[in-house]
């Protein structure tokens, strides 16, 4: 493989995975789990498609998890606690301890019951096998037309894959370990994970504000996602749920 090959696989990796991280802090996160902003329906379907092709994560399924989550944070009943379960099973094995969950039928029931399934959800958003081969064959598709081959798509599809799963792993694992810790909850805050995660790293502060559109609690914070929020509100393709910030005194 040449070189341009090469550096063409991993920038296109990392536009995939920083769109898909996008799409998971600002529609899955913050506005289907916490409520924290409305998506209009015209901006909700693109976000869908594009969880739907880079993830194949099934949102009412993303949402029961990290509600669940939220319920019993760190203790027995949480599905990614690297308190209870160790840090390297969380880090390493968080996609395994997600499946697990949400397969669970009355978790979903219990944290998703408001999430109902449509029929673009039968008909697409459910087959998460459709989903990832369309995307796959897109990425394959525009990189081979822009000269660099089929094995740079591959390469980019794969380097996607592994570089989601960490920083999804690393959200919850070093999100409860390491970091600074200005709220009384376990979440901690880590600005490096933040800049990587579309502000996900700032997980005290969400803990502390989860029904807040925006984490970053200080000016010295830099919260991609709610940057992305902004623009979105701009256009009024989506409404924030409160403008202040309502804190609360546990996790």
């Amino acid at each position: 493989m040449r070189s341009t090959q090469l550096l063409a696989a991993v920038v296109a990796a990392f536009v995939v995975t920083q769109t898909a991280i996008i799409a998971t802090t600002v529609y899955l996160h913050r506005g289907l789990s916490h409520r924290a902003l409305a998506v209009h329906p015209i901006a909700a379907l693109p976000f869908r498609f594009v969880v739907w092709i880079t993830t194949g994560q099934r949102p009412r399924e993303w949402a029961a998890v990290h509600r669940k989550h939220h319920a019993s944070t760190d203790t027995s009943d949480d599905p990614h606690s690297p308190k209870v379960l160790g840090f390297w099973r969380v880090q390493l094995g968080n996609v395994g301890l997600y499946k697990r969950a949400a397969a669970d039928e009355v978790n979903i029931r219990k944290y998703a019951r408001d999430i109902p399934r449509d029929r673009l959800d039968a008909l697409f958003f459910d087959h998460a096998v459709w989903g990832l081969t369309v995307g796959i064959t897109i990425l394959v598709v525009v990189l081979w037309g822009l000269g660099f081959g089929l094995t740079a798509g591959f390469l980019a599809a794969g380097v996607h894959a592994g570089t989601y799963l960490a920083l999804a792993g690393a959200i919850n694992a070093v999100g409860h370990t390491f970091g600074k810790q200005p709220y009384p909850n376990s979440g901690t805050n880590l600005q490096s994970v933040a800049l990587l995660t579309g502000g996900e790293g700032l997980h005290n502060n969400h803990h502390a504000a989860p029904t807040s559109a925006r984490f970053a609690l200080k000016r010295w914070q830099i919260d991609p996602g709610w940057w992305c929020v902004r623009v979105l509100s701009w256009f009024r393709l989506v409404r924030i749920r409160h403008a202040d910030v309502h804190l609360k005194t546990a996790a």
